[in-house]
């Protein structure tokens, strides 16, 4: 059952068919206010943390009155013939699941890998667009098409960084995310007026589902990570076109995207496995637990195989 939105408002900021200058990306940013605090959700939770791993500080994004400061939990035990595991959330600071479930494994799960991995997680890459619950950073750059060398965005920058060193012999880089409703209703009419393009209604796939790298799909490992979740959530079927997303399913639950070359989070290293997870928290048989669940489901299993 897919969840169809069509738009007939014009977005209210900017003129169709022209994309946003400075004055309309300023117009935009002060219409965003902080809606949660990133102090209290991410921050505390990475206090508590620091007893049982290394955390340690990888960046600072200064925004007008905002400042941030990044941080990456490590495995207290790091051991250079490890495997070394590489978990990223909230890179969109909308999908709240992505941040908590990666907070969550770190808290329930991730002391079973000692001494079977290397563990790095980062679990708000965009602590700004977390506390105004949107997709974008400031300066209305999506930090997950951003995922390069120069870098436009602050969050992208500081996380590539983080893993640079790790682009050879990282084994895996599974990345969390979830597909909303307001993907729809919001965030693809605001990224149609930015960029001055004509908006195509699309469909949003009601359950999880996982994005595999074109140049490198995995299929068996992007098959155990949906076989794990399915017990936890239920997995996005295909639309009438055979598609999730407007891109063909290659499996169930599982479409693929050219990582690097569209900038994004899961293509940063050149780690054996990739993939990056979306859940659906919007689905009426979803709660917000069960979505932190799956999160924690689907990196369980990503490293349970990888280690296989």
């Amino acid at each position: 059952m897919q969840n169809v939105t069509t738009h007939q408002v014009p977005y209210p900021i900017g003129t169709p068919g022209t994309p946003w200058g400075p004055a309309e990306v300023a117009a935009w940013r002060a219409g965003q206010q902080r809606r949660r605090s990133y102090a209290e959700d991410v921050l505390r939770v990475i206090d508590r943390l620091r007893e049982r791993f290394d955390v340690s500080e990888y960046g600072r994004l200064d925004y007008a009155a905002d400042s941030y400061t990044l941080f990456a939990v490590r495995s207290p035990d790091w051991r250079d013939n490890l495997p070394t595991v590489l978990v990223t959330g909230g890179v969109h600071g909308y999908e709240t699941s992505g941040v908590h479930g990666a907070l969550q494994f770190l808290e329930r799960e991730a002391a079973r890998y000692a001494g079977r991995a290397n563990l790095l997680v980062a679990p708000c890459v965009s602590p700004w667009a977390y506390e105004r619950i949107h997709r974008w950073n400031p300066d209305a750059i999506d930090p997950n098409r951003s995922f390069r060398a120069d870098s436009p965005a602050g969050e992208s920058a500081a996380l590539w960084r983080l893993l640079a060193p790790y682009s050879e012999s990282a084994l895996l880089h599974i990345d969390l995310h979830e597909t909303t409703d307001s993907d729809e209703s919001e965030f693809r009419p605001a990224l149609a007026a930015r960029d001055g393009v004509d908006l195509e209604p699309g469909e949003i796939p009601d359950g999880f589902y996982l994005v595999g790298d074109t140049e490198n799909p995995q299929p068996a490992f992007q098959q155990a990570i949906i076989a794990a979740v399915e017990k936890v959530t239920h997995i996005a079927p295909a639309d009438e076109r055979g598609e999730i997303i407007g891109s063909p399913v290659v499996a169930p639950g599982v479409i693929n995207y050219a990582l690097k070359q569209l900038g994004l989070c899961a293509g940063i290293t050149d780690a054996r496995y990739t993939t990056t997870t979306e859940v659906y928290p919007d689905s009426p048989r979803a709660t917000p637990q069960q979505c932190n669940d799956a999160q924690v489901a689907a990196v369980c299993a990503a490293i349970d195989f990888a280690l296989g």
